[in-house]
């Protein structure tokens, strides 16, 4: 088999993915213990290799181009591999480590993600888990993430997306909100309460309801005056005093509709969900870590 690298090669692709990771030729050659113009150097060398342009370089920044995305993206799954392989041979690769990248929705976050990333740490301790909680959208190859959890399988091809949980949906409200206001009986009920709203960040609208009519689903656009941004969790917290209705996931309300500060209505509607997907990139190599963490979650054993 002939060689396609030599050494200067593959020092010139750890560079350059450096450089990559740091935003900068200077971080990047003091990382590697080189001179900046060593790390220049290395980029044009693979630049001129590849004709493309990897990065867009100005007297401030250097960014990333398209070409140059792609071919980072492919070079860190190879040297990943690479060290992996190494450890795997030398008998140092006894557990998965290194840093992780995580996204993932306000609700799953608290009530299903973080409390078992405990648990998980229990099990990889040379694991370094990073948790970005919000209901934004990230973007992989620009910010790094490993894996990402949302509410809906996403339309790029890139991204491996996997049914964690179907959510059940309930719509509850404070016993003293009731009282005031008095129980819906029927959707249509609705439109004389103050349904507490959420506006999706991806879009600025503000989410649907969703009921089970007839052993369909029927989404229901309701209206009130409070709307809560960013985080999901404020619109239970509204509710529990007072503020009006909302719809949210039992598995987020449970405990305080079985305490009796909440109180579920419009029951015989019930049964609607919502997915929680599990994201990450399309790979033929996916790091230990990144791996131990994907059967973590999905294991059904562990859930909940």
């Amino acid at each position: 088999m002939p060689r396609h690298f030599d050494d200067v090669q593959l020092g010139s692709i750890e560079l350059f993915c450096l450089a990559v990771e740091f935003e900068s030729f200077t971080a990047a050659a003091q990382a590697a213990g080189v001179t900046p113009a060593a790390v220049s150097r290395s980029v044009s060398r693979l630049e001129e290799r590849l004709a493309v342009r990897l990065f867009v370089r100005t007297t401030r920044q250097i960014r990333l181009t398209e070409a140059g995305r792609v071919y980072y993206e492919q070079c860190r799954q190879a040297l990943t591999q690479l060290v992996d392989a190494e450890r795997k041979v030398t008998g140092q690769q006894q557990a998965p480590s290194g840093e992780l990248r995580i996204s993932a929705p306000t609700p799953y976050a608290h009530f299903r993600l973080l409390p078992r990333l405990a648990e998980f740490r229990r099990r990889y301790p040379l694991v370094k888990v990073v948790v970005h909680v919000s209901t934004r959208n990230i973007d992989f190859a620009e910010e790094g993430y490993d894996l990402a959890i949302r509410g809906r399988a996403p339309e790029d091809s890139a991204l491996i997306a996997r049914t964690l949980e179907n959510a059940e949906l309930v719509v509850v409200a404070s016993p003293e909100y009731l009282r005031q206001h008095g129980v819906p009986q029927a959707l249509s009920d609705l439109e004389l309460h103050d349904c507490i709203q959420f506006e999706l960040p991806s879009s600025g609208r503000n989410v649907p309801w969703t009921f089970i009519v007839d052993q369909r689903s029927v989404s229901v656009h309701t209206t009130g005056n409070t709307t809560c941004l960013e985080d999901y969790l404020a619109t239970i917290t509204m509710a529990r005093h007072g503020a009006g209705i909302v719809q949210a996931y039992r598995f987020t309300v449970q405990a305080q509709i079985e305490s009796g500060e909440l109180v579920e209505v419009l029951g015989e509607f019930g049964g609607a969900t919502r997915p929680f997907m599990l994201l990450y990139p399309h790979a033929r190599y996916l790091p230990m870590k990144v791996r131990a963490l994907i059967d973590f979650l999905t294991d059904p054993e562990s859930v909940h």
